[in-house]
């Protein structure tokens, strides 16, 4: 059986095309009732992670490859369940809703990534590194795939899903684009291998995004697809419509594309520097006067940043903080900051701005939840605010679909906007001043990717 996975920065979902359904893409069901998986594992010590990717892989020989490469890390494993005397049945990794849940009730016992496609291009990554990635990858992989499988079978499907086309951006970073992008597939590909699929291909996510709208149109049309991810915006110029959706060969129809690393994450880790970490004492003084540096702050919210995170935890800056205590003049900021750091609660603020943002989408302002850090602790932001926060990020977005107009040479005649953050008003607005009285249609925000990935999937499988 062949599907389309979007495994993305934010969610992660899976389309098949049953029979019964006449070519229809089946978003299929991965956790709760609902398709789209928050893109996150929580595991309860990291290094439980390659042991659990080594139990599930299905094929010998790749488990035999597999036990040889991580032979160390496997023997640390073990040393670790003796040392936490971990039952070998007890579950250890958690994906999705049930990771956010993990980390919310136990921040400082565990091992929380979320969106760990962000960092797959990552430079200068060492080899222990990419290992790493491998195996959280391979493990929310398994873990789609074996839930995928398992709502195919209440549609009566009982084959394995063997074949798949996932999705990638445009660029997975800004720097060392070509070298970065083989880093990231190369990681994305071993993978999906040791997931179990035994075949895999990539298609850009903004072409498959576009797939899935021509199935609409009824007149051709050259369209602007405008994907905000929650890692990366890619644009497209697509030639679209009943005479191109037919083609066997479609590059000729592809014909202006954009992608760099600015996406929803972004914006919440911008909306949150700027209007939550003040609360943390960021833009505060020292008893002399003189300002606090920002970097310690910027860096705690920089959640998709493997050196800032690295920085954040590390031992330089906990004895930082100790000596910005007793320098501070408003200590009991730093104090309320360094205890949000000792009990790992950066990425729960990052949250809380995400959800910030997506009420801003249908309300003028929300009152965020900061009661995780103090009871009764809480920050109104207004969507004006919120919209000075992402100002430079939305700069970026904008010069992307100025740059795909210009590889085309052409004008859109519509602009599709697909991705979480696309809805947006903030966003929403920015597009219209780009590109003036060009019709906006909006995509299906969440599923558009995955259902053009399953539509390839269709053609080439």
């Amino acid at each position: 059986m062949f599907s389309g996975f979007d495994y993305g920065t934010s969610n992660c979902a899976m389309g098949i095309i049953a029979p019964a359904n006449q070519s229809k893409v089946s978003l299929l069901p991965l956790e709760q009732g609902k398709a789209f998986m928050p893109s996150t594992l929580y595991a309860l010590e990291r290094e439980l992670i390659c042991e659990q990717v080594a139990l599930a892989i299905q094929s010998p020989e790749t488990k035999q490859e597999f036990l040889s490469l991580r032979s160390n890390a496997l023997a640390q494993a073990r040393r670790i369940r003796q040392q936490e005397s971990l039952d070998a049945n007890e579950q250890s990794l958690f994906f999705g809703r049930a990771a956010f849940e993990e980390y919310y009730d136990f921040p400082e016992e565990g091992y929380f990534v979320k969106s760990p496609k962000s960092f797959l291009g990552a430079s200068g990554l060492r080899p222990e590194q990419v290992f790493f990635f491998e195996d959280i990858v391979t493990a929310m992989m398994q873990n789609v795939k074996r839930q995928a499988e398992k709502s195919a079978a209440t549609l009566g499907l009982l084959s394995s899903i063997d074949h798949t086309v996932i999705g990638r951006p445009v660029n997975f970073q800004g720097l060392n684009a070509e070298q970065s992008n083989k880093q990231a597939i190369d990681i994305l590909t071993v993978a999906a291998k040791r997931a179990g699929f035994k075949s895999v291909e990539f298609l850009f996510e903004p072409i498959a995004a576009g797939l899935n709208f021509e199935a609409l149109l009824t007149q051709d049309k050259t369209v602007l697809v405008v994907d905000i991810g929650g890692g990366t915006t890619d644009c497209a110029m697509v030639r679209m419509g009943p005479n191109h959706k037919n083609k066997e060969q479609r590059q000729q129809d592809f014909i202006g594309h954009s992608g760099e690393r600015v996406g929803g994450n972004d914006l919440d880790i911008q909306l949150a520097g700027s209007h939550l970490m003040p609360l943390f004492g960021m833009g505060s003084e020292l008893k002399n006067g003189k300002p606090v540096s920002t970097k310690t702050f910027w860096d705690a919210v920089a959640t998709n940043d493997i050196s800032a995170q690295s920085n954040f935890n590390s031992l330089q800056t906990e004895l930082y903080l100790d000596q910005l205590v007793r320098d501070s003049a408003a200590p009991e900021l730093i104090k309320r900051f360094v205890k949000l750091r000792d009990e790992k609660q950066n990425h729960h603020l990052v949250r809380s701005a995400e959800q910030c943002k997506i009420e801003l989408s249908s309300k003028s302002e929300h009152k965020v939840d900061l009661s995780f850090v103090e009871q009764n602790f809480s920050e109104w932001v207004s969507r004006e605010l919120f919209a000075d926060a992402v100002q430079r990020p939305i700069e970026k977005m904008a010069a992307l679909m100025d740059e795909a107009i210009k590889q085309a040479g052409c004008q859109p005649d519509l602009v599709y906007i697909t991705g979480g953050s696309g809805q947006s008003p903030v966003i929403r607005q920015a597009i219209k001043e780009k590109i003036g009285n060009v019709e906006v249609v909006d995509g299906d925000h969440f599923g558009s990717v995955a259902s053009g990935l399953t539509v390839w999937a269709e053609r080439i499988y």
